[in-house]
């Protein structure tokens, strides 16, 4: 070997090695870090997409279910109410009971009506 000394060979391997090995490993790092993102994304998506395809839930006002309800609006589910506050005014004590919502029964949609068409007859 007349051109190039052993030791700048072993000088360049170990110096050089370091530095590339140290990218490889952040570019690893990197791509890892990317993929779980797109993973995490793609699950998103999937959770969105499936949720979009459900009919809406009928949930009362309380966040129970209309099922729950009889035909007067009154829920039958039992509720945790508190009985007992601490000095910061913060409950320490339940104790379960009816819940006392009343059933919300908002504006009704507009029927469908059907009218004709005014036609000038002249």
């Amino acid at each position: 070997m007349s051109g190039i000394p052993w030791w700048v060979v072993g000088w360049a391997v170990v110096i050089g090695g370091g530095w590339a090995s140290e990218n490889a490993r952040r570019a690893l790092r990197t791509r890892h870090k990317r993929k779980l993102e797109r993973l995490a994304a793609e699950e998103r998506k999937q959770q969105a997409l499936s949720a979009a395809s459900k009919p809406p839930e009928p949930v009362c006002g309380c966040t129970h279910h209309l099922a729950k309800h009889d035909k007067q609006g009154k829920c039958h589910e039992i509720v945790e109410a508190p009985t007992a506050w601490d000095a910061d005014k913060k409950p320490v004590d339940y104790e379960p009971r009816p819940c006392n919502c009343q059933q919300y029964v908002g504006p009704q949609p507009l029927a469908t009506v059907y009218a004709e068409d005014i036609v000038d007859l002249e």
